[in-house]
């Protein structure tokens, strides 16, 4: 997955663990495409401490995926969709059985 869309992710489904502080800085450096020097200078801490915060946070947002696997099971049931999707337009008489199958399985991993 790439690395802008990981972290992307993983904010939004744990960014709320992180503390107030965390998160404003996090937000900052990865949504806001801030430098490290720029949120340094604002917040009145030294750039490797902003870079330090955001390595801690990242680490702790995997290891909340890691446990947790929300992030995961999110991808995979995108995915599962685009391609009912895709066999849906492909199809010139859609299987409903096959259909209802693909569905089945999405709703099984919610």
């Amino acid at each position: 997955m790439e690395k802008i869309l990981e972290q992307t992710l993983l904010y939004d489904f744990y960014g709320e663990l992180l503390t107030r502080h965390q998160k404003e800085i996090y937000e900052d450096v990865v949504l806001n495409d801030y430098s490290y020097s720029e949120v340094a200078e604002e917040r009145g801490i030294s750039r490797q401490g902003v870079h330090d915060l955001i390595k801690r946070c990242h680490r702790i947002l995997q290891e909340y995926e890691e446990k947790l696997h929300l992030v995961e099971k999110f991808v995979s049931i995108r995915k599962q969709i685009q391609e009912t999707r895709q066999f849906i337009r492909e199809s010139e008489s859609v299987d409903r059985t096959l259909l209802e199958q693909q569905l089945e399985e999405i709703i099984r991993q919610l």
